[in-house]
């Protein structure tokens, strides 16, 4: 049975270096593969680019998200939310199990910032009820972060049974620590890392983090284990550094 499932979540930066000055993309790829998820949470997946595709000779024919789904994640959605005359970018997962059910929300708070929240029910082998996942990338303001995090509330509450298995993850910008918190108790969530160290994982900038920006929120599992991925090396990766954990079903 497939009790231990091992997930990650990452802001890829749109497939750039912190300074868009060069094509991380495949960079990424390989972090990715060398972590073994069975389930990856992306934010700025950026699926066309028609400027960038003739900037970058390396750019992928196919879009970001099948790029790095390659032949390891056989399943995957993705959500656009921004879209812009030379392309569109938004939330992705990445699935080693088959992906049933995707919903895409738009939890934009204001017009001039296009934010969504990627739904997906996944069909794990021999599990009673498919596993929720939520990848979300909340505003750069408080305030936004409030009305995106009731939207979220909301949605849960009415559209996830209280019993099933559910991970919220992704970019929630909530350096002030303070919205994020009230949220998951709201719902009945953990924060993986608050969970095993005390507070949210420090994940920007990647290479010498100190704002405490990304989260793993889980429901249903017991939390064995949890891992900040950061360093020089993430110059040229992306300014956000990836989290992952290991979880077991049913606790």
């Amino acid at each position: 049975m497939h009790n231990t499932l091992r997930i990650a979540t990452f802001n890829i930066h749109k497939g750039l270096t912190h300074f868009n000055t060069s094509l991380s993309l495949h960079h990424q790829r390989e972090l990715l593969r060398k972590l073994h998820a069975d389930v990856v949470f992306l934010q700025e997946v950026r699926d066309v680019h028609h400027e960038h595709s003739r900037r970058f000779d390396a750019w992928p024919t196919a879009g970001q998200m099948e790029f790095l789904a390659d032949t390891i994640w056989k399943d995957y959605a993705y959500g656009k939310n921004a879209v812009y005359p030379a392309g569109h970018h938004g939330n992705a997962l990445l699935s080693k199990f088959p992906i049933i059910k995707t919903t895409n929300i738009d939890i934009s708070a204001h017009s001039s910032e296009e934010r969504g929240m990627l739904h997906s029910e996944i069909n794990i082998p021999n599990w009673d009820t498919p596993l929720h996942t939520i990848c979300v990338h909340l505003g750069l303001f408080a305030r936004w972060r409030k009305q995106q995090l009731i939207l979220i509330k909301d949605y849960i509450q009415r559209h996830i049974p209280a019993h099933s298995p559910l991970i919220v993850a992704g970019d929630f910008n909530d350096w002030g620590m303070r919205s994020g918190r009230h949220f998951s108790h709201q719902v009945g969530l953990q924060e993986v890392f608050a969970h095993q160290n005390g507070k949210p994982a420090r994940s920007f900038p990647s290479w010498l983090p100190i704002l405490r920006l990304d989260r793993i929120y889980t429901r249903g599992f017991k939390i064995q284990h949890v891992e900040v991925h950061s360093g020089a090396h993430f110059v040229k990766l992306s300014d956000h550094a990836m989290l992952s954990a290991t979880l077991i079903k049913g606790h």
